[in-house]
């Protein structure tokens, strides 16, 4: 099948190919074959699915404020009959806002005892109460879906482990995690696009496993950009990143004293890939969602394209809102995305997965779209998106979704913003109010929640959470 739009022709067959032959030369059938068991599929008996956000596997995360309440995100996809685990307490007031004013059901919330680090939700799951719970629930309705933030070895193992316990089938919702880290570490993503876009499709890239290699890159890349970067390749939201001006790194030993530090500061195990890349100048950074059935169950679908919120000259996300782009730059983005997307359900990908890109030279004229990495994953732009697809009827409205920090509210309760927000909070009954409030575990100790704005254009959304929210918190 193939299609013009933009820049590129939209040609699955050719994307599928590549996959193919990607997954031929590292065998991915035989590196899955041990996940085959638990694979789910759509034809699947419905059965109560177990949602968990573990972010456990992304190294540093554990810097982001109050990410050990991330957990709770769970939540947000959770139905009626279906079972949320988390390490940490729901925050006051949280169940009653979800079940009361969004009306998204009334799932089973089972709170774990930690077996290692709090982020570590999977491995929650396979001890003490909360084990012999899920294996009940599976038991008694003949079998379990697990649905995870990520596609984790974790998860499958308990998944394993679950359905011998049971007796029943366990499935998981994602994929295996091969095929995961394929999408997930940057050097094999990275691969994957060249393949089926070319490597014009990505930004200047050199990859090294020692530092004296690294600093080179580094250097070669310092004479062709003004600014260039390094990059851990299984980092999320900037964490493993840093930044530089050419002059910076251009000597020897400024080079060298540079690596040192990004080595030292991101823990990096010898021998580990490290990208150095042409960091381009450009404040256009959107992402592509998309959902991917199983390979044979229909084409992946493009579900948004969003414009990054980011800070900082690292670009550390904050949040989203729809592309205002021209139509000419989506359809671009649109197109590489379902390739790329194509691609990987030929290797195994099954779930929700997004891209993110940078768009340089000039939107209205010529200009390029290229990728950074993926995401696949659910995570901030995904999650609200999902939301809102949930709790309205028809399309989504502008809206801008990000998480919010007031060092005033550090110690507040949901129920006293809920209080002060008043009529402008949304209810799923009426369909009235702009403001959603979710992932508030944080507030308590940070003063940090994530919150959606709803507007009747985008410049409504904004001023939403620019004036509006804090105007109403008394801020």
């Amino acid at each position: 099948m193939s299609e013009k739009t933009g820049h590129r022709i939209l040609d699955l067959d050719r994307a599928r190919a590549a996959g193919q032959a990607l997954g031929l030369e590292i065998d991915i059938s035989s590196q899955v074959r041990p996940y085959d068991t638990c694979r789910w599929r759509p034809d699947d008996q419905h059965h109560p699915t177990l949602h968990l956000d573990d972010v456990s596997a992304i190294p540093f995360l554990v810097d982001v404020a109050g990410v050990e309440e991330y957990q709770h995100r769970g939540r947000l996809r959770a139905d009626d009959q279906d079972v949320y685990v988390t390490v940490t307490q729901a925050a006051g007031g949280y169940e009653a806002y979800c079940q009361e004013r969004l009306r998204m059901g009334a799932p089973h919330h089972l709170v774990a005892e930690p077996v290692g680090p709090p982020i570590a939700v999977a491995r929650a799951c396979t001890a003490g109460r909360t084990h012999d719970r899920l294996v009940e629930i599976a038991r008694e309705a003949h079998g379990m879906m697990i649905h995870p933030y990520m596609g984790i070895e974790d998860v499958w193992e308990l998944a394993a482990m679950l359905s011998v316990d049971s007796r029943s089938p366990v499935h998981v919702l994602a994929p295996p995690p091969p095929v995961n880290w394929i999408a997930n570490d940057k050097a094999l993503f990275d691969e994957l696009v060249a393949r089926v876009l070319g490597r014009d499709a990505l930004v200047e890239t050199r990859i090294s496993r020692d530092a004296g290699g690294i600093e080179s890159d580094l250097r070669a890349l310092a004479k062709r950009h003004d600014r260039v970067g390094l990059k851990r390749t299984r980092c999320a939201s900037a964490m493993g990143n840093a930044v530089f001006t050419s002059e910076d790194v251009q000597s020897e030993r400024d080079a060298e004293s540079a690596v040192q530090e990004f080595l030292r500061r991101t823990e990096w195990p010898e021998g580990e890939e490290v990208l150095a890349v042409a960091w381009l100048q450009t404040d256009l950074s959107p992402s592509t969602q998309l959902w991917i059935p199983p390979l044979g169950r229909g084409e992946p679908q493009l579900d948004g394209i969003y414009e990054q919120i980011l800070k900082g000259p690292e670009k550390v996300f904050i949040g989203s809102r729809p592309s205002t782009l021209p139509d000419a730059v989506n359809q671009e983005l649109g197109t590489c995305a379902l390739m790329v997307g194509a691609a990987l359900q030929q290797l195994g990908y099954v779930g929700r997965c997004s891209f993110d890109h940078l768009v340089t030279g000039n939107v209205h004229g010529e200009f390029e779209v290229v990728f950074t990495e993926c995401n696949g994953r659910w995570g901030g732009t995904s999650t609200p998106m999902s939301l809102l697809d949930r709790l309205l009827h028809g399309p989504r409205p502008r809206y801008r979704a990000q998480d919010v920090v007031y060092r005033e509210l550090i110690g507040a309760k949901l129920p006293d913003l809920l209080e002060l927000a008043g009529d402008s909070m949304f209810r799923t009954d009426t369909g009235e109010g702009r403001f959603i409030f979710y992932n508030v575990g944080p507030l308590d100790g940070h003063g940090k929640f994530d919150v959606i704005s709803i507007g009747a254009d985008q410049e409504d959304a904004e001023r939403g959470v620019l004036e509006i929210l804090p105007k109403r918190l008394g801020l």
